[in-house]
């Protein structure tokens, strides 16, 4: 009796294991299309089975928990995990703890202004415009940069950032504003090392303070996609400057009439006369902030100009470019031979 009863119970322990193994082994999908699962940082191993569980990710979430006791100084990372096809709870268990986390990019090209981005992200789906623009009008993030700004505009570098559904507006607003901070500390780091032979008008622009540095920047990068051009844009904005001059720059009349929700692709003379800060058709100096978020290139652009004496820009009758002018003579010389192409162009 002693006998049978030890085999029924060895053979108990050999179905238990069996059965254990095959739940640990076995691949399984419980979920119809892809799904997502998130672990929230603190999670214990009991919390992420059952959210396994209940996603249709394993079948059992002792079996997770098993295969936990089986690797107990195993690290698990918190974070959105995708799922898309069957798996056994080991391999589950394995991408749990390498950290095998679902992320997407999203990319805010350079120039991109806050409600191009806001734009960008509700077309992706990723968060809604009015979410992100409200997240976008807190300066908190920089105060110490910038203690006067009205909202984050010129300080959300434009770069590829790497996001999970979680991401919500406040945490993408400070991943893209700590990125700016390194990129300004190289910027600031590089144009100090070359003060020593600027003139006293490019010193000057080396020492401006960060919202009058991102926002020169934001105007160079408005202006021209060139690369070379960068350095010979800011350096006309510079001489203006030095010289009390108004900027006149189109962009900042576009960015007045995207405040004031009335621009429509196309700059009347109605924004030319307009009086909104922005519009430094109107308004002499610098406008009170960033029109849009500058890259490295037009920061460093801002910070340290080339050595020229132009004061007008005009673009080039044959495109790519812009012609440069030191007087207004010459200025409108260049002037005239851009209206004379374009001209021909409409016959």
């Amino acid at each position: 009796m002693i006998k049978k009863l030890a085999l029924l119970f060895l053979a108990t322990i050999v179905v238990i294991a069996a059965f254990a193994g095959w739940a640990v082994l076995a691949p399984y999908r419980g979920f119809a299309n892809e799904t997502f699962v998130e672990l929230p940082r603190g999670t214990g191993s009991r919390g992420m089975a059952e959210a396994l569980e209940r996603a249709g990710v394993v079948r059992y979430s002792w079996a997770f928990l098993l295969q936990r006791a089986l690797r107990p100084s195993t690290k698990l990372q918190a974070g959105e995990y995708r799922f898309a096809s069957a798996a056994s709870v080991r391999e589950v268990f394995s991408r749990v703890a390498r950290g095998d986390i679902y992320t997407f990019e999203f990319t805010a090209p350079e120039g991109s202004n806050m409600f191009d981005i806001a734009r960008s992200l509700e077309e992706k789906g990723i968060m809604t415009a009015a979410d992100f623009l409200e997240a976008a009008s807190q300066p908190a993030l920089i105060h110490d940069l910038a203690p006067n700004a009205q909202n984050l505009e010129g300080f959300l570098f434009p770069s590829t950032y790497r996001l999970t559904h979680s991401t919500h507006a406040a945490l993408l607003t400070k991943m893209m504003t700590d990125q700016f901070r390194k990129e300004w500390a190289k910027a600031r780091s590089a144009a100090n090392t070359s003060t020593a032979n600027m003139s006293t008008a490019n010193v000057f622009n080396a020492n401006m303070d960060p919202q009058e540095a991102v926002t020169l920047a934001s105007l160079v990068e408005k202006e021209t996609a060139v690369a070379e051009e960068r350095p010979l844009v800011a350096s006309v904005f510079a001489n203006r400057l030095a010289k009390g001059m108004r900027l006149e720059c189109d962009p900042t009349t576009i960015y007045a009439a995207l405040l004031e929700d009335r621009y429509r692709g196309k700059i009347h003379k109605s924004d030319l006369a307009s009086t909104n800060p922005y519009n430094t058709y109107q308004n002499a100096g610098l406008p009170p902030g960033p029109i849009a978020n500058p890259g490295a290139a037009a920061i460093g652009a801002a910070l340290a100009p080339a050595e020229t004496k132009f004061l007008y820009f005009v673009a080039k009758p044959s495109g790519g470019g812009h012609q440069f002018s030191a007087t207004l003579a010459e200025h409108a010389k260049a002037v005239q031979a851009y209206r004379n192409a374009a001209a021909h162009k409409a016959l």
